[in-house]
């Protein structure tokens, strides 16, 4: 008996809301809420790595051009993630103004508010007669960080859970809106992999390697990094109920589908940078780029 109750105590799955975890800060006036909080996380970290690297020798932009991206990139991920969420996701959000501008209220997408950085990167290149792919270039290397405080949130909040698991998943969990099934904690894949693992392949690139010399390498290995990332997780990743049947009847989820695309630009971009020669501005006095 001790050995039956010891194998089922080892079989049971991980309740989340036995971790205690909260949506929020309550400070009594107004809930800050850990979502906010990733946003504004990932955002803090980037615009200070993205000082950094300015300072390095071939930085395409200048400090004031650091803060303008840092400006409109934000309004760039906060109203185009909404707008992509309701194009994409939710689209009966257009018919109700007050809920479509009610960010607050959850409900963003990561290819609408990508779409709406590379707006912004492009009205800032081009204001500032910058070359657009090279600043793409410095901006995609601080992107996981956001992706990675932005998942975890999603794990706090008990959101965006996982297909059901099997009993050969030890760390399957059972989320509150989610059933008595335990799931995959495809937020945790997500976090790992779009942020942690494809944030330190970048890193390395630019401050290992001679990829910042190679224009739209960096850009191009993020984009299909993450492209691959967010296509396998969807695999574990349960679809949102309003598109359940179309991911059932054309075999993929909406994310795989807004996924593919990615993988073949950032394919291009790579072969391109690889194929192209190194760019050898001079960025500093006595410094060039080098040729190989």
């Amino acid at each position: 008996m001790p050995l039956e109750l010891a194998a089922a105590a080892a079989n049971a799955p991980f309740y989340w809301e036995n971790l205690g975890l909260r949506p929020g800060i309550d400070l009594g006036f107004f809930t800050l809420r850990w979502y906010s909080l990733a946003y504004l996380a990932g955002i803090a970290l980037g615009y200070w790595h993205l000082t950094r690297m300015i300072r390095s020798p071939g930085a395409p932009l200048a400090q004031r051009h650091a803060e303008d991206l840092f400006f409109w990139c934000t309004l760039g991920v906060i109203f185009g993630g909404r707008l992509g969420y309701a194009t994409f996701y939710e689209p009966s959000l257009w018919s109700d103004p007050l809920a479509l501008l009610s960010v607050w209220n959850g409900g963003m997408s990561f290819h609408g508010g990508m779409i709406g950085t590379v707006l912004a990167i492009a009205w800032v290149s081009w204001r500032g007669k910058l070359q657009f792919i090279r600043v793409a270039d410095y901006i995609a290397v601080n992107v996981p960080f956001g992706l990675f405080f932005g998942r975890l949130a999603n794990f706090v909040n008990g959101e965006l859970w996982g297909r059901a698991a099997g009993p050969d998943v030890p760390w399957a969990m059972v989320f509150p809106h989610g059933g008595p099934v335990a799931r995959h904690p495809s937020q945790l894949y997500e976090a790992v992999l779009e942020g942690l693992v494809l944030g330190i392949v970048l890193l390395c690139l630019f401050w290992l390697s001679r990829a910042r010399w190679r224009t739209g390498l960096l850009v191009g290995v993020f984009t299909l990094g993450y492209g691959l990332s967010r296509f396998t997780v969807e695999f574990f990743r349960e679809p949102d109920q309003q598109l359940a049947d179309f991911a059932v009847e054309t075999g993929f989820s909406m994310g795989q589908w807004l996924t593919m695309p990615m993988i073949l630009v950032g394919l291009a971009l790579i072969l391109t940078a690889l194929v192209r020669p190194p760019h050898g501005t001079a960025v500093r006095a006595g410094t060039t780029a080098p040729s190989a």
